[in-house]
């Protein structure tokens, strides 16, 4: 059995508020789990104590046993201390699109084209 500790969503439309939950990988995302392990408000401000609450040693014994934390609960449990940051690499993600390249491509081009002039004329002279 595949062990997740992941987000289960509550909260109305458009107000959102999460549990953190241990549970099986194959139930659905707000369906059954086994233990409630803490609490998650986005709405709050980022410095706010209040916006990620969480139960560590609960989450330490699932680890120990062998639950796997998903990407996001992963970087909680970062920001908490209760695990080591892992380095992560996305180097596509900060290239420009195909329209910013052409852009920077053609603004290269008009910087370059006075210089050209100028050492033309220089050369001329």
């Amino acid at each position: 059995m595949a062990m997740k500790i992941r987000l289960a969503r509550g909260g109305s439309k458009k107000r959102p508020h999460y549990s953190i939950v241990a549970t099986d990988s194959r139930m659905p995302r707000d369906g059954r789990f086994l233990e409630k392990l803490g609490t998650y408000n986005p709405l709050l401000p980022k410095d706010s104590e209040d916006r990620v609450k969480m139960d560590v040693e609960k989450v330490q014994e699932w680890i120990a046993k062998g639950a796997q934390p998903t990407d996001r609960v992963a970087r909680m449990l970062e920001a908490a201390g209760v695990r080591e940051k892992t380095e992560r690499n996305n180097p596509n993600k900060a290239k420009p699109g195909k329209a910013a390249q052409e852009r920077a491509e053609k603004k290269a081009a008009r910087a370059a084209a006075p210089a050209e002039e100028a050492a033309a004329e220089a050369a001329a002279e």
